[in-house]
């Protein structure tokens, strides 16, 4: 056999929980806690020889996944001799996908053949009905590049594409987290420098925060940071976009944090296309383990595609009417648009405002089908005083309960494990508190 030729190798509020809970669809289950090390799968060519229904569904419903969008995957019917057929008359993809339902000795003598017809640099990947370890060793001998046993999901899919095409020597790809609020002036761009700080602090661990807000954005006036070039001048010139460039464009603000400041002007117009924030994040990615997006509050298609694509999204809200209005209609839309991740992430921020009637935040997180893992109390002079110098609350007062939430918060979207209920953490530490200064 070929083996070179698979591979070179109130009452209104009431009202308003009561219709988003009869609107909540019933949550889909959430995914395997293993997927936070899927690999993206880089720009290549599949195609796919399925025998059954099953398979050849797992197959379309990976290719429809956010970690598959830069693949192009197709599906056909039939198995080995399909494929075999096909390729007689057409050049071969990276990867080929053959279901097999043969017993060991009729799948090699399929595969033989199929050699005859494969390009060189070809990837093969074999999906039997047959768990043998014997039959798999032959397979891998012959230079298949996996053998995988149905039944399959597509996590399985992805995991083993990804395993094929990114190099176990290369440096993973950073973990992306987008940062929202549920309507304007919630204090999401202040919850996500918060984070990023913390990040960088209590894990050592390199951060790049992006400030995408390029009209408005305040990351800069919260680090005390007045740089002259940042993100306009990465979306500006995707061609020129390296690690190189970004490095010139990045400014530090701590030993292992590094910003991407927004110009703050209103000199220009920023009309962006949908694809336009893609190249940087890219390069970001390559250059840092966690990268940061504070994202303005707005439904673009810049933003809509980001958030689709991100690894993690933190939905910041206050506990008003219109914020869980916007909220609920953001949770639904994400769900729709990462059928295969995790619920956003929720924090409740300046709850219990002095004098202001507000959503008990229980009622607020019933109607989303999904719980706050933050709720930051109302501190004003605390935060306030922070912005003003310039400061993180960790720098203003590391004690602080609310800083605490900031490095929780930072555990749990880095994929270093769940972190605990915080109503009585956030709460319960600041009554306790205030008992201790009367």
């Amino acid at each position: 056999m070929n083996t070179l030729a698979f591979e070179d190798m109130g009452e209104d509020t009431q009202r308003a929980v009561d219709e988003a809970d009869r609107e909540t669809d019933v949550a889909a289950p959430p995914p395997p806690a293993d997927t936070v090390d899927l690999k993206a799968v880089p720009r290549i060519a599949i195609q796919a020889f399925c025998e059954s229904d099953d398979v050849a569904g797992a197959i379309e419903r990976a290719s429809q996944d956010r970690r598959m969008a830069k693949a192009h995957v197709k599906v056909h019917k039939g198995g080995i001799a399909a494929a075999a057929d096909f390729y007689s008359t057409a050049p071969t993809p990276n990867l080929i996908m053959i279901e097999s339902l043969m017993d060991p000795d009729g799948l090699i003598e399929g595969l033989e053949r199929l050699a005859e017809v494969c390009d060189a640099g070809t990837k093969v990947v074999v999906i039997g009905h047959v768990n043998d370890v014997s039959l798999y060793r032959d397979l891998i001998h012959r230079g298949v590049s996996d053998y995988l046993v149905a039944p399959i999901d597509l996590f399985q899919v992805i995991g083993a594409i990804g395993e094929l095409y990114v190099s176990p020597e290369s440096e993973p790809l950073g973990r992306t987290i987008g940062f929202i609020g549920a309507k304007g002036g919630v204090g999401a761009s202040t919850v996500a420098h918060n984070v990023a700080w913390s990040i960088a602090r209590v894990y050592e661990s390199d951060v790049v925060l992006a400030d995408l807000d390029l009209a408005f954005g305040t990351a800069g006036l919260d680090f005390n940071q007045d740089p002259l070039q940042g993100v306009f001048e990465a979306v500006s010139s995707p061609e020129r976009l390296d690690e190189t460039m970004l490095d010139r464009l990045l400014s530090k603000c701590a030993e292992r944090l590094s910003l991407l400041a927004a110009p703050a002007s209103l000199e220009r117009a920023y009309d962006h296309g949908e694809t336009s924030f893609d190249g940087l994040v890219d390069v970001m990615q390559a250059g840092a383990p966690a990268v940061i997006l504070d994202i303005p509050h707005g439904w673009s298609s810049w933003i809509r595609r980001l958030l689709a694509n991100v690894d993690e999204v933190v939905i910041v809200a206050e506990p008003d009417l219109a914020n869980l209005r916007n909220a609920k209609n953001m949770v639904d839309t994400l769900r729709q648009l990462r059928p295969n991740d995790a619920a956003p992430r929720l924090v409740m921020n300046r709850v219990n405002v002095p004098k202001r009637p507000e959503i008990k935040v229980g009622e607020f997180t019933d109607a989303l089908g999904l719980d706050a893992v933050a709720v930051v109390p109302f501190e004003p002079l605390l935060f306030g005083t922070a912005a003003n110098n310039g400061q993180m609350i960790g720098e203003q007062d590391e004690k602080h309960p609310s800083a605490a939430m900031f490095d929780q918060i930072s555990q749990l979207v880095t994929g270093r494990g769940e972190i605990q209920k915080q109503k009585s953490l956030a709460l319960g530490a600041i009554m306790s508190r205030l008992l201790k200064k009367g």
